[in-house]
């Protein structure tokens, strides 16, 4: 005959459930997953430094990026002038710290901007298919084959290299490669059980795309957006240097750079200190865009490493 067990008995035998993630259990799992990538902490350290910089260096000096000193013009770095000066005689380091942060500027605001405006053209056209989603990818090829540089220096050097114009322009001709990310990751989202259910509920489309499909895309935004800090930065380089960026007198990474370019080996540091900046600008974002993706991606070698204990 068998012989009863215990209720205690058997709740002290019986499996553990698993373990259940909340919001805030994710976020330090993803937090200490993120922490074990000692590059990409290395490169949060660099990137906050810098932002320091751009905000309060200018509080280290008693010049401004516009000042000229007539009285040491090209001249090199000293006691005086930290970083030299160019050949109007400003100070290359103000300069840098204005230039630093109006790029730093730029590339966040496209960042941004890009990213929003990628997120809701992508899960729009996955979540309403048919003719919806033929004539929006149908815009999205055709752009990524328009020489989209071109059009950017064009437009940017008649609008006489307005920043803010800046910004629009770049945002325009940047969003297409990510859009068409977020839509091939969407279309698997639209057929999950929960879409159906909002259907159901009378939900508005509207709300189903904001509140449902692009929460659910957290992770590939977050690291969409701090790479695209760097594709932003080299775009604006690029552009400054070409002289169809920003323009003087206004002061960019780029424009310094290309200022500096003609006298590499006669003044030396009006070179240096510009590409040295947006050195550390570009690898810091890139060290803490490729941290994101592995702790974010339950896939990833690093990622599942960093999980464990």
């Amino acid at each position: 005959m068998a012989v009863p067990v215990p209720p205690t008995e058997l709740a002290e035998s019986a499996p553990a459930a698993p373990p259940r993630h909340t919001g805030t259990g994710l976020a330090r799992l993803y937090a200490r997953r993120f922490l074990r990538n000692r590059l990409a902490v290395a490169g949060v350290a660099i990137f906050v430094l810098l932002v320091l910089f751009s905000v309060f260096g200018g509080l280290l000096t008693p010049y401004a990026y516009s000042d000229a000193d007539f009285a040491a013009l090209t001249q090199p770095p000293s006691g005086t002038h930290w970083f030299g000066t160019n050949q109007g005689g400003n100070d290359i380091y103000a300069s840098a710290v204005h230039g630093l942060r109006r790029s730093l500027v730029i590339a966040v605001s496209v960042s941004v901007l890009t990213v929003v405006v990628a997120a809701v053209i992508g899960s729009s056209a996955a979540y309403f298919g048919g003719r919806v989603e033929k004539a929006t990818l149908a815009v999205i090829h055709f752009l990524l084959v328009v020489p989209s540089f071109l059009i950017l220096a064009l437009v940017s050097h008649r609008l006489a290299g307005d920043w803010r114009v800046l910004i629009v322009v770049l945002t325009v001709f940047g969003w297409m490669s990510t859009a068409r990310v977020i839509w091939s990751v969407s279309t698997s989202l639209r057929e999950r059980d929960f879409i159906t259910a909002a259907e159901f509920m009378g939900v508005s489309p509207a709300r189903i795309i904001l509140r449902h499909i692009i929460p659910n895309l957290g992770s590939l935004l977050i690291v969409n957006l701090t790479l695209g800090v760097v594709a932003t930065v080299l775009s604006e380089t690029a552009l400054s240097f070409l002289g169809f960026g920003v323009q003087t007198p206004d002061v960019s990474l780029g424009t310094m750079l290309a200022d500096g370019a003609n006298t590499v080996t006669s003044a030396p540091w009006l070179f240096a200190f510009p590409a040295g900046l947006v050195v550390l600008l570009t690898v810091s974002m890139t060290f803490v865009g490729d941290g994101l993706r592995d702790a974010l991606d339950p896939t990833s070698t690093t990622g599942a490493a960093g999980g464990r204990r």
